[in-house]
């Protein structure tokens, strides 16, 4: 029986033993509603509050910023359509660019059919987005622009202070998908200057199904997607995750003190790991930032090789083709072909997401069964 190796962190990653000891007496004992007033309730608001002030320490902003919800999809959602509603006496123009997540583009195409317009700004090779771009497509109509802190599948790192400025300078409302770059980079909000920004507890060692949004302290509160009750101040009605939010809140304690360490010793394994490859493999090329990018990220074209095959013969490693909102996708990921990528090449593109419980000993695996793989592909392909 092979032992499994998990190299897909960006999609997700595995609870920490330090986080389920966190939530298990909010799954069993202390399983109160936090809406209600009697002692079982107000254990339970009393949990929320203390994880509220977590995950405000690690983003570096205080506790009435924070808004929980059940996971980024929400956050973003909540971002984009309720500023955009919040504020269309100012304006009904949003920008943002064509490598975002699906959460963002989706969000911003069915606001197209409600009266707003959206400009969809193009990126560099690498995935970056230009802080002039930005500039130059400012109108006296825009009233919000949302950019991600770290690309979910090349994990390129967007230059988010330089276009925080921009809006600042034009008083336009920033938003950040910060999923993939919380608790991997610097976190603090203030810093890095945005008015809003979303996260989940899955990219963090945390549980699935819970997630906040950071909304600044003078920025307008977004317009409620849900109606039905006064929880997290009327933005995100519904009975609180109790156990959810415990999590989160670890997951963020854990992340604030293992971040400087652990953003070092898994970027040297994905250095190892593609050290290895280049010195058996020809025709990769690395997608993304060859430094501007998250510690665990590693998005490679392996020419000749479909991605689907190529995952089919990892029977016993677990990577990526890219998105995983996007797995059962045959076409090439958006984001590579917004980065100018050849199609025939973005067809080729593995994604290796490498985190805090990978060994040495597994990139040294993995590295020697993608060339076998690839060396046996290549070999059947007709000339």
């Amino acid at each position: 029986m092979f032992n499994l190796i998990y190299m897909d962190n960006h999609a997700t990653t595995p609870i920490a033993p330090e986080v389920l000891e966190a939530m298990m007496p909010y799954l069993t004992t202390h399983f109160g509603n936090a809406s209600s007033t009697h002692p079982f309730g107000v254990t339970a608001k009393d949990i929320v509050e203390k994880a509220r002030h977590q995950v405000a320490d690690l983003l570096g902003c205080s506790a009435e910023e924070i808004i929980f919800t059940s996971g980024a999809t929400e956050s973003d959602n909540l971002a984009i359509r309720g500023i955009a509603y919040a504020c269309r006496e100012k304006g009904n123009h949003i920008i943002t660019s064509t490598a975002e997540h699906h959460a963002i583009l989706d969000t911003c195409h069915v606001l197209a059919a409600e009266g707003f317009e959206t400009t969809y700004l193009p990126v560099d090779q690498y995935g970056r987005v230009s802080p002039d771009d930005v500039e130059a497509a400012i109108t006296p109509k825009t009233i919000l622009m949302s950019f991600m802190y770290a690309n979910n599948e090349v994990g390129t790192i967007n230059p988010i202070v330089d276009i925080t400025a921009v809006a600042a300078k034009h008083g336009v409302l920033f938003h950040s998908d910060a999923v993939q770059g919380i608790g991997q980079l610097p976190s603090n909000m203030e810093m890095l200057g945005v008015d809003l920004a979303s996260l989940t507890a899955h990219k963090i060692y945390g549980p699935k199904g819970i997630g906040a949004l950071y909304v600044e302290r003078n920025t307008p509160k977004p317009s409620s997607l849900f109606y039905g009750g006064g929880q997290e101040e009327g933005v995100r009605p519904g009975t609180l995750n109790v156990p959810g939010i415990v999590g989160l809140g670890a997951a963020c304690e854990l992340s604030k003190k293992h971040m400087a360490s652990g953003k070092n010793c898994v970027a040297t394994l994905r250095d190892a790991l593609h050290q290895k490859l280049n010195a058996h493999l020809d025709d990769i090329h690395l997608n993304g930032h060859p430094e501007q990018r998250l510690p665990g990220n590693l998005n490679l074209c392996f020419a000749g090789v479909q991605s689907h095959a190529h995952l089919a013969g990892l029977k016993h490693i677990a990577v990526s083709t890219g998105s995983a909102c996007d797995s059962e996708s045959v076409k090439a990921s958006h984001v590579l072909v917004a980065m100018g990528v050849p199609n025939e090449l973005a067809l080729t593109a593995v994604r290796f997401g490498l985190g805090r419980y990978n060994t040495a000993e597994e990139v040294d695996i993995v590295a020697d069964e993608v060339v076998k793989v690839v060396n046996r592909l290549r070999a059947l392909a007709p000339e």
